[in-house]
């Protein structure tokens, strides 16, 4: 089985690696350190990275992780080339694939496209289809806040129908699988995808909330 979470996860620790711990990202708030104590906490702290889906949590979570942060880089960004604990299910290679193919490709990206000479990768054809896989089963969840409806055209992929129109038409989205995800993942003032619609609609997508948040 071809590993694609593992390699997305390997590139992105040595971007990590490359530009040290003071860069930013395109996740608001975070610069390379903050992003790599998240990982690591991901996989490896579930005691605190329960405070993203509980509030009464939060404040603790963000202590923790700016306190990792603070730590030794090289070490930090080491943890999170050696993956998951071997307790932890996505220490399996199957699990791996399935739960952090999405994760590592987005922070891979939201590190490369952060620098000012980023340029899009050329990406085998195998990992956009895994791409395209996993947009298919998260894409309603990440447009659900969408007012629009949103039809996707994955490049050499095909179509999906997203999500149906509430207040206003659809929207149609073309691009490869990667740019689509990186869209749908809130990434969408670097995403390169072509929308297709009514001005209005088009706008009102643009305005929306997209991801996981």
């Amino acid at each position: 089985m071809t590993r694609h979470a593992q390699s997305e996860r390997l590139l992105l620790c040595d971007e990590l690696d490359r530009l040290g711990p003071d860069r930013p990202t395109l996740c608001e708030g975070w610069d390379t350190r903050d992003l790599a104590a998240h990982l690591v906490i991901r996989e490896g702290r579930p005691d605190l990275a329960v405070g993203t889906i509980l509030p009464f949590l939060h404040a603790r979570l963000e202590r923790e992780q700016h306190r990792m942060a603070q730590g030794d880089y090289s070490a930090l960004v080491g943890r999170v080339r050696q993956g998951a604990p071997a307790w932890n299910p996505m220490s399996h290679p199957k699990v791996d694939e399935l739960t952090n193919l999405v994760e590592y490709f987005v922070h891979h990206e939201d590190v490369r496209r952060a620098q000012a000479d980023w340029e899009p990768r050329d990406l085998p054809a195998a990992l956009q289809a895994k791409l395209w896989s996993a947009l298919r089963r998260s894409a309603r969840l990440m447009f659900r806040k969408s007012a629009t409806g949103i039809v996707l055209i994955g490049e050499g992929q095909g179509r999906y129908a997203a999500k149906l129109p509430d207040q206003h038409g659809t929207v149609i989205l073309r691009g490869t699988p990667a740019e689509l995800v990186l869209y749908a993942y809130g990434r969408k003032d670097v995403a390169r995808v072509e929308l297709e619609g009514d001005a209005d609609d088009i706008a009102a997508l643009q305005q929306a909330e997209l991801g996981i948040s």
